[in-house]
């Protein structure tokens, strides 16, 4: 996990909750749209009409260490590795402006299936794609 991405995240009013603080499964949708930034939505399209292949959650922990309020623009970290054949796990945090420390971290599994969701090996394109190559 070496090179950092950031995805700026605007939090609007339909996110939170009463209280103005976002609804905790929301920073699942920000984490997936960052990472869907740091592959390129292209790529994922083309490699689920080519190839029926696409990912899935394998497992997700979420520590929150502060709350994330209405009309801020929050800065998504992210980070990653491949993990075998299979598997990448994903570093994701949500930066509020002028923060020392992430308010949301997020670890997550991902894994590569076919459409009859069945594992598959990640394919040539996404490690080129995710290693620089």
């Amino acid at each position: 996990m070496n090179k950092t991405y950031h995805h700026a995240v605007q939090i609007y009013y339909e996110d939170t909750d009463h209280s103005g603080v976002v609804y905790h499964p929301n920073f699942l949708k920000y984490f997936e749209r960052a990472r869907e930034h740091v592959i390129d939505s292209n790529v994922l399209d083309k490699l689920w009409r080519e190839h029926g292949l696409g990912f899935a959650v394998y497992k997700a922990n979420m520590t929150f260490q502060d709350g994330v309020e209405f009309a801020e623009i929050c800065d998504i970290r992210t980070t990653y590795k491949i993990d075998g054949k299979y598997k990448t796990l994903w570093r994701q945090e949500v930066w509020r402006p002028g923060a020392v420390k992430a308010a949301v971290i997020g670890d997550i599994e991902m894994v590569c299936l076919d459409k009859n969701k069945r594992l598959q090996p990640l394919p040539e394109t996404i490690l080129k794609s995710l290693l620089g190559e």
